[in-house]
């Protein structure tokens, strides 16, 4: 049961739409012909559009945080032997523990008012789940033993963060030297989730190059749209910003 009081990332609304954000579609996403089309699929795009394939090693690992219902994860899967994907929600990684397992999750899609249809999310045989493994865990405080990998995602997270310097503070001990981090950012600073005191002062892109720029340097920089439908007739559409960053040499 889901009340007033229900964290916003742990409701049944926010869970399909994230379920049909990462697996619906381009039909049921955006059935409308004038519609930005290329605004969709954009779990799959933040790791194929922003990816250096020539850096992957052969055998990579790989850690998604924020990854919400697992569809970058799953991408992640078809390039490297080891995923990890970590998200605060744990419906959020319910549902991708789910797919991971089974391959197929119901859900509902509002049309209107109380109108609802029912969809399933499927992940497709060419993606070799076993590789995928989901954890919830806090990418504020993740746990001290996870290591560090080839490829490091995360998605529209540093803006949903209490004080988001700590995962810039982690981030070079998580990417190997030589290894990639792939962020993207639509730069959306609410006091809901980031008190103002942690807000960039001089911009996100400033303040990004700030932090990184010692262990870090900034190979790509692609803006990325993407649509979240919220029902039949009302969409969020919004340019992430992309980055791909390589881990300097010890």
């Amino acid at each position: 049961m889901q009340t007033s009081q229900t964290p916003l990332y742990e409701t049944q609304k926010l869970l399909h739409e994230y379920l049909l954000f990462h697996y619906g579609t381009a039909e049921e996403v955006m059935p409308w012909s004038q519609g930005p089309k290329d605004a969709l699929d954009f779990p799959v795009r933040t790791v194929s559009e922003l990816i250096d394939l020539q850096r992957l090693p052969g055998g990579a690992s790989s850690l998604d945080l924020g990854c919400a219902v697992g569809r970058s994860s799953f991408e992640l899967a078809k390039l490297c032997e080891i995923v990890i994907g970590i998200d605060y929600s744990h419906s959020f990684i319910h549902a991708a523990q789910v797919l991971q397992t089974q391959a197929t999750l119901p859900y509902s899609m509002l049309e209107e008012g109380r109108q609802l249809s029912s969809h399933t999310a499927t992940i497709g045989k060419d993606i070799p789940r076993e590789r995928a493994h989901f954890e919830q865990g806090d990418a504020m405080h993740l746990r001290a033993d996870l290591g560090s990998f080839d490829l490091v995602h995360a998605a529209n997270l540093l803006c949903r963060l209490t004080e988001p310097t700590l995962l810039l503070q982690r981030f070079p001990e998580l990417v190997k030297p030589g290894g990639q981090l792939l962020l993207t950012t639509p730069c959306t600073w609410l006091a809901e989730f980031t008190p103002l005191e942690h807000w960039p002062a001089a911009g996100t892109k400033a303040w990004l190059r700030q932090h990184l720029s010692s262990q870090f340097d900034l190979a790509e920089e692609k803006d990325l749209p993407f649509i979240i439908r919220e029902h039949a007739r009302k969409y969020q559409w919004t340019v992430a910003w992309g980055t791909r960053w390589i881990r300097k040499s010890v």
